[in-house]
C-alpha cells in the first residue's frame, strides 16, 4: 500500500478505538497494574501485547482479571507496531505464555479458551492445548485472506471435567452462542456508537491518545485528523454492518437483548459467577466507559444492574 504515513496514522489510531479491524477504542480504564514477577515457579508467566482501549483485548484482560491471573502489558504503538515486531501475527491482542518454554496466542477468543482449558485441566501441557486451535486461511466475500481460528469457543475439556463446567449441555452451547455474538455483533456497535458525531469522534480520540502509546506529534496528528476521519469511517462502517440511522438504537437493542439472556433468575449468564460470555460482553462494553455511548447506554437500556455486579465480581477476584 502507498499510503502516506499520514494515513497509516489516522487509521492505526482510528482502529486502536474501533475494534471492527480485528486490530482494536479507547476509554477510561481503571486499570491496575499487574506484575509477573511474584509469581511461584512453574507457572504461569503471562504478557498481553494490547491497545488498552481495544474491545479484543478488553475481553482478555477481563478474562484474566477475573481468573486472578497476574499478566504484564505491553501497550503497543499502533501506528508503527514496533512492539510486535516479533510476531507475523499483527494484530493484538497478543498473549505470550511462559510454562518453562514461551508460546505465543492469538486472538482473544482463542486466548481465552486455551487458557481456560488450561485452568481446568492439568492433564495437557499449554502448547498441546494450543493446538486444538489451528489457524485457517478463508476468504471474505470480497476475496481478502483472513485467518480463522477453527473451535475457538470450545474448551477442550473432557468428560467428566465438561459435566463439572457445564452440567447440563445447554449452558454450554448458550455460553459459545453469545461469544460468538459479542465477536460478531456487538463489537461493530462500537465504532458507529463512538465516532457518531464529530464532537464524539474528537472526546473518543482523546481517549485513545490519553491511554495509548503514542508519540507527541503523531498524538497530536491523530486526534484531529483521526476524529475527522473516522467520523467518516463510521458511517461505512454503519452501512456494512447494517446498523440503523442512529446507531444507539442498535446499541440500546443488543443491551437489552443480552439482559434478556440472562434473564431475571440468576446474577449472570453463568448463574451466581459470570461464565465466557458475562466475560466477553462486559469486556466488549467496557471500553466505552467515559464517553458519551456509555452513558447513553446506562440510561436507555436495563443493563446497569448486571454491569455493576460484573464491575464488582471481578474488582474482588482482581490480583
Amino acid at each position: 500500500g502507498g499510503s502516506s504515513g499520514g494515513g497509516r496514522l489516522v487509521l492505526g489510531a482510528a482502529f486502536a478505538l474501533g475494534g471492527s479491524a480485528g486490530l482494536c477504542l479507547a476509554a477510561r480504564q481503571r486499570l491496575r497494574e499487574h506484575s509477573a514477577a511474584e509469581l511461584p515457579a512453574g507457572s504461569l508467566q503471562l504478557t498481553l501485547y494490547q491497545y488498552k482501549t481495544c474491545p479484543f483485548c478488553s475481553k482478555v484482560r477481563a478474562f484474566l482479571d477475573y481468573h486472578g491471573l497476574p499478566y504484564e502489558i505491553v501497550e503497543v504503538n499502533p501506528i508503527m507496531r514496533r512492539e510486535i515486531k516479533f510476531s507475523s501475527y499483527r494484530k493484538v491482542p497478543i498473549l505470550l505464555a511462559n510454562t518453562g518454554s514461551p508460546l505465543q496466542l492469538n486472538d482473544s477468543s482463542v486466548i481465552i479458551s486455551a487458557i481456560k482449558t488450561y485452568l481446568i485441566s492439568r492433564r495437557n501441557s499449554l502448547e498441546e492445548i494450543v493446538s486444538f486451535y489451528p489457524p485457517v486461511k478463508t476468504m471474505t466475500e470480497k476475496g481478502k485472506e483472513v485467518l480463522e481460528y477453527e473451535n475457538k469457543y470450545w474448551l477442550m475439556l473432557d468428560e467428566k471435567e465438561t459435566k463439572k463446567v457445564y452440567p447440563v449441555k445447554e449452558v454450554r452451547v448458550e455460553e459459545m452462542k453469545w461469544r460468538k455474538w459479542a465477536d460478531d455483533w456487538l463489537v461493530h456497535l462500537i465504532s458507529p456508537n463512538v465516532y457518531r458525531t464529530p464532537k464524539e469522534a474528537l472526546a473518543s480520540f482523546d481517549y485513545i491518545v490519553r491511554e495509548g502509546k503514542f508519540g507527541t506529534l503523531e498524538g497530536l496528528f491523530a486526534k484531529y485528523v483521526g476524529a475527522v476521519a473516522m467520523f467518516f469511517v463510521s458511517k461505512r462502517l454503519k452501512k456494512r454492518h447494517r446498523l440503523r440511522d442512529d446507531v444507539r438504537e442498535d446499541l440500546y437493542e443488543a443491551a437489552n437483548e443480552w439482559v434478556k439472556a440472562v434473564g431475571k433468575n440468576r446474577l449472570f449468564m453463568g448463574g451466581n459467577q459470570p461464565n465466557l460470555a458475562d466475560l466477553a460482553v462486559y469486556g466488549v462494553l467496557r471500553v466505552m466507559e467515559g464517553l458519551e455511548a456509555f452513558d447513553d447506554m446506562m440510561v436507555h437500556t436495563n443493563i446497569q444492574p448486571w454491569y455493576q455486579r460484573m464491575e464488582e465480581v471481578i474488582q474482588k477476584t482482581g490480583v
